[in-house]
């Protein structure tokens, strides 16, 4: 054949980037589908991502969630198929030409995901099963490559029938079979995914509290439209955690292990923690990640067994002055002794709002421990607290260059105006939230135009631990482009501080200021 004539039957890139895509697609699909239907078993994406965020440098992770929010794990995921998806392309435009670089490189590809499966620290499974879901994807992935580039090669080859191909009919054949797989495994991902533990959840009732927590005083709500909901729902309560995958950890096989520094471990099971004496106490989180402002941070009626409780019936031994909790997903964090011995509301909660802890919250068990940041106390999918010492162990967070100490800074936000809101001149009326948690806020005070404090309406104090909503109507408003700036200050008498600090390694601080317009 001349060389004219193999350049006319030569296959199109089109043909060779659908190839990999294809083969790519096919694999990841497959592997997912393996993964959903093992429990505790992350995908290979999520291998990968689960790596990436191990490893990337704290500036990126505050960088993803200042620009991101809760989308970030999306947007990480994104990440990551867009990036096997360009590379899987390439290699089927090279393949059409050098097809064994093509294979070599996504199997190489392939060898990337089975190392991240086989160092996942995410996996609730034995390591054996975990590095599963990788392999099925290579092999899938490499040999739909195989298949779909023999078939173009064969349009090269006329005068020779070529082992696997069938010309433009086989490639046509070979691709809709291709995607037919990756689409029932896109699918088998889909309906099996957590879906364990969701149904573990849908066939709970929480018992009655044996103490009850006391109605909201009224007046808490200070009836400004726009202010936050003094009690957060669960559709709202923000989430931050390193999860790409909820962990599917369903309540019927679940244990809690208490043990370490201690004079009897226990392995307690979830109907052991729901046949103990259950206290409901309302209690604001904040995660360590909010910005001045920040929605980070929410307002909740937990349901739970106290951890006082726990660690007295473990019997915690001298010298011991830290926990160290454990999730589902490996993740751990380091909280101090006294903090979830003391008088403060720390619990093991296994309630929110009157419901079993939802699924991204930390079904079926997590930690709540008033005035720490959450990446020091806030653990979800709870399985293990070991009693122990902050000389022997480092959290999560704690070798990422955070504090291994981190009570939560005091802090206030505007709610309403949002930004560049516009108000009738005889509507001016804002809000919005503080919160001092095991201390209290004693005033509010707003600046308008960096003119005077002026105090602000408080509304009710419900308990030390939960924030409070306040207000002000501006009564001599004028028309204007104006800003609205706030600070609090606690019952200890401490006032916010102007000071700007960033997040790492211990939270932020500064005045929240929002701009607004009067007509």
């Amino acid at each position: 054949m001349s060389t004219t004539t193999a350049s006319r039957a030569a296959a199109p890139w089109w043909a060779g980037a659908l190839a990999g895509f294809l083969a790519a697609a096919s694999g990841v699909a497959a592997g997912t589908a393996v993964a959903a239907l093992l429990q505790g078993v992350p995908s290979p994406i999520e291998s990968v991502g689960n790596r990436a965020i191990d490893y990337a440098p704290p500036f990126l992770k505050e960088f993803a969630v200042r620009q991101f929010g809760t989308a970030d794990k999306p947007v990480l995921i994104g990440g990551v198929v867009a990036a096997l998806a360009l590379l899987a392309v390439v290699a089927g435009i090279v393949g059409r030409r050098r097809p064994r670089v093509a294979i070599g490189a996504v199997a190489l590809i392939g060898a990337v995901a089975v190392v991240c499966a086989a160092i996942d620290r995410t996996t609730t499974a034995s390591r054996a099963l975990t590095l599963v879901p990788s392999i099925v994807t290579a092999v899938v992935s490499l040999g739909a490559l195989v298949l779909l580039l023999g078939n173009l090669r064969a349009r090269e080859q006329a005068a020779a029938a070529h082992p696997l191909g069938l010309g433009r009919r086989g490639f046509l054949k070979a691709s809709l079979g291709i995607t037919a797989l990756a689409l029932v495994g896109g699918v088998v991902g889909r309906v099996f995914g957590d879906a364990a533990a969701a149904a573990s959840r849908a066939g709970i009732r929480l018992p009655r509290a044996a103490t009850v927590a006391p109605p909201v005083p009224s007046g808490v709500e200070v009836g400004v439209s726009g202010v936050s909901d003094y009690l957060t729902p669960n559709r709202d309560f923000y989430r931050v955690d390193t999860a790409l995958r909820i962990p599917d950890v369903p309540a019927e096989g679940w244990r809690l292990r208490i043990h370490g520094m201690v004079d009897r471990e226990l392995n307690l099971s979830y109907r052991d923690l729901m046949g103990m004496a259950l206290e409901e106490h309302r209690v604001t989180l904040t995660c360590v990640s909010n910005e001045v402002g920040g929605p980070y941070v929410g307002n909740a009626l937990w349901l739970g067994v106290r951890t006082a409780t726990l660690l007295k019936m473990a019997g915690v031994q001298a010298g011991a002055n830290a926990i160290k909790s454990t999730s589902a997903d490996r993740w751990t964090a380091g909280t101090p002794l006294e903090t979830v011995t003391d008088d403060r509301n720390a619990m093991v909660a296994i309630g929110m709002n009157g419901e079993p802890l939802p699924l991204a919250h930390g079904f079926p068990a997590r930690l709540v421990v008033p005035g720490l940041y959450g990446f020091v106390s806030a653990t979800k999918w709870l399985t293990d607290i070991e009693v122990t010492r902050f000389s022997d162990f480092k959290g999560y967070w704690t070798t990422r260059d955070y504090t291994a100490l981190a009570p939560i800074k005091f802090s206030s936000r505007i709610d309403v105006p949002t930004s560049f809101q516009t108000f009738d001149r005889d509507k001016a009326r804002f809000g919005g939230v503080a919160w001092a948690q095991t201390v209290g806020i004693a005033r509010v005070e707003v600046s308008i135009d960096k003119g005077d404090w002026v105090e602000a309406t408080l509304g009710a104090e419900d308990n030390t631990e939960t924030w409070r909503q306040w207000s002000y109507r501006w009564d001599d408003a004028t028309p204007g482009n104006h800003q609205l700036t706030i600070r609090a200050t606690t019952k200890d008498g401490d006032t916010q501080t102007s000071d700007r600090a960033p997040i790492r390694p211990n939270g932020t601080t500064g005045w929240h200021s929002v701009q607004f317009r009067v007509e």
